[in-house]
């Protein structure tokens, strides 16, 4: 059984930086692929960064709005999923989720399995 906990999560300035992390028990091969999504207060989750990695290699997508500002990397030694987020603003604000459990790299949730409980992000302006 695979399970995630992310922590980082908190209050930041608007052009400040936070950097999330997903801890990550239990391996199967489709945890090769790994997603942050996040969701604002009564909106839709959306596909914010994902990144497939295998043999030493890593590819990740971002979504447009956070392209230039968040980077997605993997430790595997540690077992953790990280977001780097930079430049923050307002429009940021959301509970961010990772995600794992997708046969390829995408930023639809419907693809991914298995879910984070979530930290909250707030960017005040």
């Amino acid at each position: 059984q695979v399970s995630l906990l992310e922590s980082g999560g908190g209050s930041v300035q608007a052009g400040g930086s936070l950097r999330l992390s997903c801890a990550v028990s239990g391996y199967t091969s489709r945890t090769n692929h790994m997603g942050w999504f996040r969701q604002p207060a009564g909106k839709e989750r959306e596909g914010v960064a994902a990144l497939y990695t295998a043999g030493g290699l890593a590819y990740p997508i971002y979504a447009d709005s956070v392209k230039g500002r968040f980077t997605i990397s993997r430790d595997n030694a540690k077992n953790t999923l990280y977001l780097q987020m930079n430049s923050l603003k307002p429009e940021d604000t959301a509970m961010y989720y990772c995600a794992t459990g997708a046969n390829h790299v995408s930023l639809f949730k419907d693809d991914y399995n298995y879910w984070g409980q979530g930290t909250q992000v707030t960017v005040s302006s």
